[in-house]
C-alpha cells in the first residue's frame, strides 16, 4: 500500500476513474450488441444506430476509448447495418 498522502490519494482517483470508464464501457457494449442483435435478425433501426453511434463518440470524447477505436467501431457498425438493409 503506497504512504505518501498523495499516491494515497491518486489510487482514490484511480479507482473512481475505472469505476466512471466501466460503466461507461458496459453502455457502449451493450449498445454495439444490440445493433448487432437486431442486424441479424434483419430489423434494425436508425434510432438503435445512432444512440450506439453517439454513445461510442461520448465514450471517445471522455478518453474512455481511443478515438480511432471508436472510429473503428462506428464504421463496422454501419456497414453491418447497412448489409442488414439490403
Amino acid at each position: 500500500m503506497a504512504n505518501h498522502k498523495s499516491a494515497i490519494k491518486r489510487i482514490a482517483q484511480s479507482e473512481k476513474k475505472r469505476l466512471r470508464n466501466r460503466i461507461t464501457k458496459t453502455r457502449v457494449k451493450n449498445a454495439v450488441k444490440k445493433v448487432y442483435a437486431t442486424a441479424q435478425a434483419g430489423e434494425t433501426t436508425t434510432a438503435q444506430l445512432t444512440e450506439a453511434q453517439s454513445l461510442i463518440d461520448k465514450a471517445a470524447k471522455k478518453g474512455v476509448i481511443h478515438r480511432n477505436t471508436a472510429a473503428r467501431k462506428i464504421s463496422r457498425l454501419v456497414t453491418k447495418f447497412n448489409r442488414a438493409e439490403v
